[in-house]
């Protein structure tokens, strides 16, 4: 694999942090090459709420690089160089929803895999959703709130329908957990 790491500018549009396989930076290259060659850098996900308690699926534009079509989690995206991992989750959440202000609960952490996108994937929980959501169709082609049951059926039923770190965080019971505040960080390990 490829290494090359391009010295641009911290705040190109889409630059990232490149990262090794322990998540130590490395150097910051366009967002689109990192891909490319299939190197580690930082992402996140966030769960959005109705006040019914179901969480925000979005299906992931056609036009994304990374499984398009796809049902994911509520906001996704990279953390670009120079942000952190809250700030990118805060940034997806006004771009591709509409949400701003939200206070964020960090649940846990991916590891970087193919299945990734050789992302190091931090899970946010955003709560419920104050008002109506706001879709960009730039990223997400669809929507809908699915309760724990549903999810359940649709990981069981139609899996190559949902984007693995959807998955991955579903067999963790991650994504229906409630957040406490006050609870030390998800290592990875299993939950009780």
């Amino acid at each position: 694999m490829s290494t090359h790491l391009h010295a641009i500018s911290p705040r190109a549009q889409d630059a990232v942090e490149i990262v090794d396989d322990q998540d130590r930076p490395l150097g910051v290259m366009p967002l689109a090459e990192a891909r490319r060659q299939a190197l580690f850098h930082r992402t996140v996900l966030v769960l959005v709420y109705d006040a019914r308690g179901r969480v925000f699926l979005q299906k992931r534009a056609r036009t994304k690089t990374l499984y398009p079509g796809r049902w994911d989690l509520s906001a996704a995206g990279p953390v670009l160089a120079g942000e952190s991992c809250e700030d990118a989750a805060l940034r997806g959440l006004r771009q591709e929803l509409g949400i701003g202000g939200a206070l964020l609960t960090r649940l846990g952490k991916a590891p970087a895999c193919p299945e990734t996108g050789y992302g190091f994937t931090t899970l946010f929980a955003a709560g419920a959703c104050p008002g109506p959501l706001l879709p960009d169709p730039a990223e997400i082609e669809d929507g809908l709130f699915v309760d724990r049951d549903e999810l359940d059926a649709l990981a069981a039923s139609f899996r190559e329908m949902l984007t693995p770190t959807l998955v991955s965080f579903w067999e963790r019971d991650m994504v229906f957990r409630p957040a406490r505040p006050g609870r030390p960080d998800d290592d990875g390990a299993p939950g009780p």
